[in-house]
């Protein structure tokens, strides 16, 4: 199940980078293709992060 976790995880992150350089190069007209790839990011920002919790919760501390 973490293998599947981490996969989720690095394509959410992926989402998240490429859908957020779309939005913040999108030419300043174009309103739709702005808000919509800032929505796509967020939720590929929600998922990485939330993947990324549940994975790091996962790992035993050795002390």
């Amino acid at each position: 199940m973490n293998k599947l976790i981490a996969v989720v995880c690095v394509i959410s992150w992926s989402g998240f980078w490429a859908f957020g350089y779309l939005a913040l190069s999108a030419d300043i007209t174009d309103q739709a293709q702005m808000v919509t790839a800032g929505f796509l990011a967020f939720a590929g920002f929600l998922t990485g992060m939330f993947t990324y919790m549940r994975l790091s919760r996962d790992i035993p501390l050795n002390h």
